[in-house]
């Protein structure tokens, strides 16, 4: 059963079990939106990218040591020194960096994907199927991370049917959906990635370690920390969308009383309107202050915490990860707000800016009028 689990770098794919997956993002950002670690625009760092591409991973570990010497908090450095480990296959040591970048900064998701996938090439799926919902857990939106814990899950269904049929040969059902799992991850690829750089057909073992990523071959690095927004910006397009004027018909002329008794209503979802976009933007001042109490307000008693976890756990972690050291920003723009009733789906671009992460992403807050106030029930990444 061929493997295409993926690490953080978006590099080729190769089959051999003794190689990294495409995982991170060398010198670029996501596609997708997440916050992720960038590689920054310094001529350290573009020596060394290109010493990983050219191969010359020793040599690119003393560089990297001495970047790192200089900046040992330096995420990018210590991230790009795990991926050297890892093609130097010593892959123990590359487990030691990316566990410390998860104790250090937690709120970056790449480092517990790379973890999956050195604990997958291990066989320990149980540690990687618990590093890629942590990565899921901090970035909802981060693609890879949700495909490759639907590989972990492949691989470990993949053993309990082996372990069926050791213990039930004359079992159809469990050897029916053994050949279907082998045959889905078999045949899986990702749109848009680079193909498998050997073309061997698969091993038939049930469950083979996952292929790890190397380093990237073409890097574009951006710089490290980029500057928070302007203090200033263009006012955010919105757009209002009201299914309750919608299905409204203007009133025939013979009938003045009805005219009447439907303009006050269009005023009022039009105050409505206005006061959702401004209890979103409210809400999102309150998050780049810092005001951790006025942040937590905007959330409804009937607040769907993702992830099923508990109310008090996830305001824990809210609360820790928004006092965090250094400048905060947070922006909302090109707001859509569709109303229903007391019901609002508010979907905006939010921009997010820290001392050491910057991302942009769509986002959806479905809101609740409680008496004149507006609370979030729901908030998703994407639309």
């Amino acid at each position: 059963m061929g493997s295409h689990f993926s690490p953080a770098p978006r590099l080729p794919r190769l089959s051999s079990p003794s190689r990294l997956l495409p995982a991170l993002l060398l010198g670029a950002l996501i596609g997708f939106g997440t916050p992720t670690i960038s590689l920054a625009a310094e001529p350290a760092i573009a020596d060394i990218q290109k010493m990983v591409k050219q191969g010359q991973n020793a040599q690119a570990l003393e560089k990297v040591d001495a970047y790192i010497t200089a900046r040992p908090k330096d995420a990018q450095g210590r991230f790009l020194r795990g991926i050297i480990l890892t093609e130097l296959n010593r892959n123990n040591e590359a487990i030691a960096v990316f566990t410390k970048l998860t104790e250090d900064f937690p709120e970056l998701p790449e480092p517990y994907n790379n973890l999956a996938v050195l604990y997958a090439q291990q066989k320990q799926y149980d540690k990687a199927r618990n590093a890629l919902e942590m990565a899921i857990r901090t970035h909802p939106s981060y693609a890879i991370a949700h495909e490759n814990l639907g590989d972990v899950y492949a691989k470990l269904a993949s053993q309990a049917y082996d372990k069926a049929l050791q213990l039930d040969s004359s079992n159809s059902h469990a050897q029916s959906k053994l050949s279907l799992i082998r045959e889905l991850i078999g045949n899986s690829s990702r749109p848009g990635k680079a193909p498998t750089a050997a073309s061997a057909p698969p091993p038939v073992a049930p469950a083979p370690a996952p292929t790890p990523v190397a380093a990237a071959p073409t890097p574009a690095p951006v710089a490290p920390v980029p500057a928070p927004a302007p203090a200033t910006r263009e006012p955010a397009k919105v757009t209002v969308l009201d299914k309750e004027k919608d299905k409204e018909k203007p009133a025939p002329a013979a009938e003045p009383a009805r005219v009447e008794k439907e303009k006050p209503a269009a005023a009022k979802s039009d105050g409505d309107d206005s006061a959702v976009i401004k209890a979103v933007q409210s809400w999102a001042a309150a998050w780049s202050r810092k005001d951790v109490k006025g942040y937590l307000s905007f959330y409804g008693p009937d607040f769907q915490v993702p992830g099923g976890a508990s109310r008090k756990s996830w305001e824990s972690e809210r609360a820790s990860r928004i006092d965090k050291p250094g400048k905060l920003q947070v922006t909302v723009d090109d707001v859509k707000v569709s109303m229903n009733g007391d019901k609002a789906t508010v979907r905006f671009k939010q921009g997010y800016t820290s001392a050491t992460l910057k991302s942009s992403a769509a986002k959806t807050l479905v809101m609740q009028k409680s008496g004149n106030k507006w609370l979030i029930q729901q908030e998703k990444v994407g639309s």
